[in-house]
């Protein structure tokens, strides 16, 4: 195992390196990193529905997509990020895999955390981090959040909280359900600390090769990329003219397709959401577009949806576009 933490504070560059130790190298790598004030939204979804827009401009918030799925969430210099990057233990979507050896550092702190729903890390009914996956092939790519003192009043000031989720949670708000690890260590604790304990965890644990972060041609185009607002804001137009909307919460996350329909075929469909899948979800798009409502069971047979929204089934998927 590799493993590095990363100086710089700039979320386009810190995603970059990330995707580029998972695109182009083959080692196992374990990463600490943290960000400026940025909202950092899932791979398949519509920043205007996830973000307070007018919040995040007058706050000099960034705005940043990340590879993954998932839900957005929100960084700053309290909250501290970890990924791990692995070939040989590829799971696909496994949560419990990847985050158990963070549970463990937690524990030589004395703090008592476990896995729940999908993907969150909590304390008793408080969350303290959200966990998201991407996989390609035999390379698995997983990050979470770790938030030790953060500002949580920005943090859900940043972002709009879907009431549904809410609701399914059977939580009454948003900021009664998030808190900061350092509320649960009796001692002074510093965010520098912290980060120093978690990686003190790891090479005690694992005897990691320590090394330098990746400085090269094809980390700085894809934080050039990262920081673009076509990638940021994909299809901007396209979702102010779409004729139907279809929205729900599932089990496995939210799904929304955003459908141009004419009579009984979908001209053009984008399906967004906090799901998590393995394949490219434009793929499925492209799949459906052009066709009858109808003949969409037909189309589907020939795939797994599955790969593109892990939890979904052939049937639940047309009833859902319906």
């Amino acid at each position: 195992m590799k493993f590095l933490i990363l100086e710089t504070k700039d979320p386009y560059l810190n995603l970059a390196i990330e995707e580029y130790l998972f695109e182009h190298t083959s080692d196992d790598v374990f990463m600490l990193w943290q960000n400026e004030p940025t909202v950092v939204i899932g791979k398949n979804q519509n920043a205007y529905a996830e973000i307070n827009m007018n919040y995040v401009a007058e706050n000099n918030i960034n705005v940043s997509r990340r590879i993954t799925g998932g839900g957005a969430v929100y960084h700053d210099l309290g909250n501290v990020n970890y990924t791990f990057i692995s070939t040989k233990e590829n799971k696909g979507i496994d949560f419990e895999y990847f985050t158990k050896p963070i549970i463990e550092a937690l524990a030589s702190l004395g703090i008592t955390a476990a896995l729940s729903g999908r993907n969150d890390l909590l304390i008793g009914e408080k969350k303290f981090s959200g966990n998201a996956q991407f996989t390609r092939g035999s390379r698995v790519l997983h990050h979470g959040t770790l938030l030790f003192d953060s500002d949580l009043n920005v943090l859900i000031s940043a972002l709009k909280v879907d009431e549904e989720k809410i609701k399914s949670k059977a939580i009454k708000s948003a900021r009664s359900r998030v808190a900061n690890l350092n509320e649960y260590i009796p001692d002074a604790v510093t965010v520098k600390d912290f980060i120093d304990i978690i990686a003190k965890f790891t090479i005690d644990k694992y005897s990691p090769e320590i090394i330098d972060a990746p400085n090269n041609d094809v980390v700085n185009a894809l934080a050039l990329r990262n920081s673009s607002a076509e990638w940021i804001y994909p299809d901007k137009e396209y979702l102010a003219s779409y004729s139907v909307l279809k929205k729900k919460r599932y089990p496995f996350g939210t799904v929304e397709a955003y459908i141009d329909m004419s009579n009984d075929i979908i001209k053009k469909i984008t399906i967004l959401g906090d799901f998590f899948g393995i394949c490219d979800i434009a793929e499925l798009e492209k799949l459906v577009s052009g066709v009858r409502i109808s003949e969409v069971k037909d189309k589907l047979s020939a795939i797994n949806i599955e790969d593109y929204i892990f939890g979904m089934t052939n049937e639940v998927f047309l009833e859902h576009i319906k």
